[in-house]
């Protein structure tokens, strides 16, 4: 691709050597995937300044340079480009490069603290159900039509969510369906993407670590619903106060979901249990295979996106209806003989831990024969290098509604594990010290409250949901949650 079709729309502070009839064969902002006729952005990372490698990329094969601060001497062989903010340019330069595959399909946008990854994934499952070919990128998997993708961050890098848009655009995509994480928005990887929805699931404390305060990471938020174009729809929950802040500025259609409030979609819950959720939408009265109140808010968003999508709300209602959940969301295992009941739970915010130990003691509470019978032990823990704040917040949450709770590793990272119990077990009050035991070995830790369940209990290992490994000291260790549960519940003699 030429040069100057690659910079069509992006505007430059300075151009240098400059030719518009260089060809590009590839962009890279990562100089070891250099190769002949790169075009190099040079971005200013949080760990790294890629400043640094532009010498490096020219020696590699780099033709021309994107950059936010010229180099003292310039390579006259060399043509660079000076740009206001590289992050942003890259996205440009992507979505330039693939031909805006975004612009050839209906892209929707989940963002929010909770519940991205569900409606992300079934509102993927409901469009292949109804017949269409769609994609889906999430933290769980990324997905074209039925083929699975490996998944390492909730939202690419702008170069390889263009590159996965257009393989979905080549293999006759209608729809994709995506999860956008805060740091996407602030770090500008969804840049140069039209999306043709946005939904807002809730916001809650998380990822302080990297945006600092509360208020930077709301308005990482709220700079995709401000991005969203005019044909577009903006669909919010309105019992999240934090709901109408994200429509304050779009120029979206406006549209809200709620439970609790006056609503576009509204839905009540008429009954919830471990077998699922039974709910009143649009006056129709329909069982989900989905559990707990949490839930049917992912319902009811899903539900409200896919009519304003154009789909039948009958047909939309039957088949999610035969949904089930997402994995690593509330798995749940029961022994036949002891009744004893795991759940594998990704729950890693305090408002999400908060959602399912609720969800659970609710469940509870209404089988009044044996509520007072059934005893709840909590597994849990927080990840390293991460927001610390939430630590104590963690551990006085599972206090709340837990009768035992054992304080594990998550995926300690370079972090000390005992540091980081040190942090949450300053969450224990003294009346609780006596229900909390803190076991630094994730394995030990499952397996020590699945000893001490007796007959009925409940035992919550939340934290980690579908990931298959624990990172510790920059290696990925296998480990599985569920199958853990299974194997204890399943195969113990």
């Amino acid at each position: 691709m030429k040069i100057s079709t690659l910079l069509n729309t992006i505007k430059t502070k300075s151009k240098h050597n400059f030719d518009a009839d260089i060809e590009i064969q590839n962009i890279a902002f990562d100089s070891r995937q250099i190769e002949k006729d790169t075009l190099f952005v040079a971005q200013k990372g949080t760990q790294t300044d890629g400043h640094q490698y532009i010498s490096l990329a020219i020696e590699k094969g780099a033709t021309a340079i994107v950059c936010q601060t010229l180099p003292s001497v310039l390579n006259e062989k060399i043509c660079y480009i000076e740009v206001e903010n590289s992050d942003q340019t890259l996205g440009r330069l992507a979505a330039n490069f693939y031909e805006n595959p975004s612009t050839k399909l209906k892209l929707i946008g989940i963002t929010g603290t909770n519940g991205k990854t569900t409606i992300a994934t079934l509102l993927f499952e409901l469009f292949r159900n109804l017949g269409y070919k769609a994609g889906l990128l999430s933290t769980v998997q990324n997905k074209i039509n039925d083929t699975n993708i490996p998944s390492t961050h909730t939202t690419p890098d702008a170069l390889a969510v263009n590159q996965l848009i257009k393989k979905m655009v080549d293999l006759g995509c209608q729809f994709a369906f995506m999860e956008v994480s805060s740091h996407a928005a602030a770090q500008h990887r969804i840049e140069g993407l039209c999306f043709e929805g946005g939904i807002f699931t809730n916001l809650t404390l998380d990822h302080l670590d990297f945006h600092k305060t509360f208020l930077h990471y709301l308005a990482a938020k709220q700079s995709f619903f401000d991005r969203l174009p005019k044909h577009a729809f903006a669909l919010t929950n309105a019992d999240d106060k934090n709901g109408s802040i994200m429509l304050q500025n779009t120029k979206a259609k406006k549209y809200t979901y709620a439970l609790q409030t006056s609503a576009n979609y509204t839905a009540k819950v008429l009954e919830n249990n471990f077998e699922g959720l039974l709910l009143s939408i649009d006056q129709q009265t329909v069982n989900f295979k989905l559990v707990g109140s949490f839930n049917a808010y992912n319902l009811l968003a899903i539900y409200g996106a896919a009519v304003l999508l154009g789909e039948n709300k009958e047909q939309i209602l039957i088949e999610l209806s035969n949904l089930g959940s997402v994995v690593g969301r509330f798995d749940y295992f029961r022994n036949p003989q002891t009744h004893v009941v795991g759940i594998v739970d990704y729950a890693h915010t305090p408002d999400a831990l908060e959602n399912v130990l609720k969800t659970i003691q609710n469940i509870v509470n209404n089988d009044k024969a044996t509520a007072n019978q059934r005893k709840m032990i909590t597994v849990v823990g927080c990840g390293g290098n991460r927001d610390t704040s939430k630590r104590p917040i963690m551990t006085q949450i599972a206090c709340l509604y837990s009768h035992k709770i054992i304080l594990t590793s998550d995926n300690p990272r370079h972090e000390d594990p005992e540091s980081i119990l040190d942090d949450m077990t300053a969450g224990i009050s003294p009346q609780n010290k006596f229900k909390t035991t803190r076991i630094a070995d994730r394995k030990e830790a499952i397996k020590t409250a699945f000893l001490l369940a007796q007959k009925g209990d409940i035992v919550l290992v939340a934290g980690k949901g579908h990931e298959t490994y624990q990172e510790i000291k920059g290696i990925k260790h296998p480990f599985d949650d569920r199958e853990m549960v299974k194997e204890i519940l399943f195969n113990s003699n």
